[in-house]
């Protein structure tokens, strides 16, 4: 997007419109609209907003003016012009360096981020995910034996809990090299603190006051020593790394993981990578990789399970082209076209980011607003994804509509972004898309779903945390009939 032209005369040019003048919620003196959102629920407060003013709304966040986008469009625009346009909020910086955290390829900026993306691309690549490919499927063997007793004792199941496990399992291997097996060794621990870090990085992100720099309360204090403890075992997973290199000097030319990498990368001279961002990218990764991952198949198997027919077409194709987990291979993953049309149906109805919030790093201007250097923007992912206009029947399960020979109706693709747009395009999207194939095509496989149900019997609650997630979701399985 082009920065602000204040010299722009010509009479059919239109004047660009000042963010105050939009239309928004009313604000009260020195809270602005704080009051009117509350944080379990604040990607849905927001999208009231949108539909009650339109794609860009002015909003109040204390003395921050912000503006609250909704038009898939100009979302689409904003994402292409990061990291130069637009950044991640210094406040979320600034929490995340009081927590005793330095910020990893999420949260870095300008040259920083550049080096550190190009090591965890490099380490997030199909080819390095393939060939980590068995050490996937393991894990995934795990949660089915999981299961398996869970279902030969008819107890329900705890999606959140089961699922971030098998997440954080896959993640501890591919990217630090290490066996992690919270699915049947209940070495927890990094889960355990990941689960209490994420809800205090989004309180405190939106907090009008940071009270916890002058007094800490009881989960203040909380907080501190799950980071400190997180920290330990990032420190020994970076040890443990190291000691293997010295082991065995080949693993620097060709080191056989993410963390590896990001060592090798940050011993070069003039790297710009230095050990404290190798520990923030690990934290990154973990923070990252599991609620996000964990959260979509949970969304999918709801969607499904209350979509019968949907669920015995993915479970039909993953018994006729992929139905043992011994023996999956990548080629079949690949061909689960259905079930893959499936992921992107529920990350289309139940994005696990709903909202991005962004900063404005110079003047520019967003369709024909004009936004100085530092506004806060928010931009609403779901609003275009579950409108008509963009996709027929847009309240509706449909995962045809991603299929290349689906119904031929209006479904305006582009407005899905689940994984973002443009540079900062989520590097783990292939990794995450196949985790999620993995662990479904284990599942209809291996299993019948009897039941996915919530905790009062009605439809799922959505819970805005880091991302959103849906509340108390279990599910009940039996042997295939």
């Amino acid at each position: 997007m082009p920065p602000l032209d204040h010299t722009a005369t010509s009479s059919n040019i239109r004047p660009l419109r000042q963010i105050r003048q939009l239309p928004g919620p009313r604000a009260l003196p020195f809270i602005g609209n704080s009051l009117q959102v509350k944080l379990p629920r604040i990607h849905l407060d927001m999208e009231g907003w949108a539909r009650r003013y339109g794609p860009f709304v002015r909003a109040w966040f204390g003395p921050q003016l912000m503006l609250v986008v909704s038009d898939s469009e100009a979302i689409a625009a904003i994402l292409r012009d990061r990291p130069d346009g637009f950044r991640r909020p210094l406040s979320s910086v600034i929490v995340a360096e009081e927590m005793g955290s330095q910020p990893g390829v999420f949260l870095a900026e300008g040259a920083a981020w550049r080096n550190q993306r190009r090591m965890v691309m490099a380490g997030m690549a199909p080819g390095a995910i393939k060939a980590y490919f068995p050490s996937l499927v393991t894990v995934a063997q795990r949660l089915q034996r999981r299961w398996a007793g869970a279902a030969a004792h008819g107890q329900a199941i705890n999606l959140d809990d089961d699922l971030k496990r098998y997440t954080v399992d896959i993640i501890a291997g591919l990217a630090f090299g290490t066996k992690v097996n919270t699915l049947e060794a209940g070495d927890d621990v990094i889960q355990r603190h990941l689960d209490a870090i994420l809800p205090a990085v989004a309180r405190r992100s939106l907090s009008l006051v940071p009270y916890w720099r002058y007094v800490k309360l009881p989960r203040d204090h909380r907080l501190d020593r799950d980071m400190a403890a997180l920290k330990l075992a990032i420190a020994d997973l970076i040890e443990q790394a190291r000691l293997r290199m010295a082991q065995d000097p080949s693993r620097r030319e060709r080191p056989p993981n993410l963390l590896e990498a990001m060592i090798v990368a940050a011993d070069e001279k003039d790297s710009g990578v230095n050990d404290g961002n190798v520990a923030g990218n690990v934290l990154t990764i973990l923070l990252a990789g599991e609620d996000t991952t964990a959260n979509t198949i949970s969304w999918m198997l709801y969607l499904l399970q209350r979509n019968p027919r949907a669920l015995a077409k993915a479970r039909a194709e993953v018994r006729s082209l992929a139905p043992d987990v011994s023996a999956f291979t990548i080629e079949q993953m690949d061909s689960l076209d259905y079930l893959g049309a499936c992921a992107s149906e529920a990350m289309r109805l139940k994005p696990v980011a709903p909202y991005i919030p962004l900063e404005a790093l110079r003047d520019t201007v967003i369709a024909d607003i004009a936004i100085p250097a530092g506004t806060m923007i928010c931009c609403l992912m779901r609003h275009d994804t579950v409108s008509d206009t963009h996709f027929a029947d847009a309240q509706t399960f449909k995962p045809e509509r991603w299929l290349a020979d689906g119904e031929q109706e209006t479904n305006n693709k582009r407005a899905a972004m689940p994984f973002g747009s443009g540079l900062r395009t989520c590097p783990g999207r292939y990794l995450a898309l196949l985790e999620i194939k993995i662990a479904m095509a284990m599942l209809l496989g291996s299993f019948d779903i009897a039941g996915v149900d919530t905790p009062d019997g009605g439809e799922a609650q959505e819970l805005m945390g880091f991302v959103m997630s849906p509340i108390g979701l279990s599910m009940r399985l039996q042997k295939p009939q």
